[in-house]
């Protein structure tokens, strides 16, 4: 699968639009642009199995955050708290910026 720029950027604060947490926003903790996902603090939490170890000499059940596909976020602008669609203008430097669909401002 080839690499993509996505819309989302680690850092950003997004706003899930479908799945089980829709509705539902938190903060970009990582992207996988080769798989075209994102892990958002909080979200999307699934239990794993761990072993027994040194670290953790229970083992037990953890709940762990698992990746969501880039296309079921929205980016939420920081001014006005609302979940925008994201394009990309040109500054006065020639460099690539991203912006608010709905304001116009940048992000």
């Amino acid at each position: 699968m080839s690499k993509h720029k996505l819309h989302v950027k680690k850092g950003d604060t997004v706003k899930v639009i479908a799945g089980d947490d829709k509705g539902k926003t938190g903060t970009v903790t990582s992207v996988l642009t080769d798989k075209q996902k994102i892990v958002v603090e909080g979200l999307n939490l699934v239990s794993k199995h761990q072993k027994p170890s040194a670290k953790n000499p229970n083992g037990g059940i953890v709940k762990v955050e698992a990746p969501i596909h880039a296309s079921n976020v929205m980016v939420v602008e920081p001014a006005t708290n609302v979940a925008t669609r994201t394009g990309k203008k040109l500054n006065n430097d020639g460099k690539l910026q991203r912006y608010s669909k709905k304001t116009g401002n940048l992000i």
